[in-house]
Formats: structure tokens, sequence, C-alpha cells
């Protein structure tokens, strides 16, 4: 119960951090409007998560 309580205050102070960089940095940035820009963006994330994801499959498979 603790550890879950511990990643739940870690992911919602990492989100206000995230939140306020979005809010205040972002708009400082002069990131052209472009194809690539938006497509980079959009599938930047999925890809990180299935790296990741692929990483922990390799991982179990590896200690079985």
């Amino acid at each position: 119960m603790e550890n879950n309580l511990g990643f739940i205050v870690k992911l919602l102070v990492l989100s206000g951090v995230l939140s306020l960089l979005i809010k205040y940095a972002a708009p400082g940035l002069s990131i052209p409007a472009t194809d690539a820009n938006a497509l980079i963006i959009v599938l930047l994330p999925p890809v990180i998560m299935a790296i990741a994801l692929f990483w922990r499959f390799q991982a179990a498979q590896k200690q079985n």
C-alpha cells in the first residue's frame, strides 16, 4: 500500500511540473507548425511506451 501511495504522489508531482512547464515555458519556444513536427509530437509518446514495454518484456524473458 505504501509503495502505491508513493507512486501516486510521484506521478502527481511529475504531472504538476510538466503542466507548469507547458503553461509557462512552452509559449516561449518557437516550434514551427509543420507536418513533420505534428507527427513527431503525436507519435513520440506511443513509440517511447512501446520501446519501454518491449524492454521490460525482454528483461522478463531473460529472468525465466
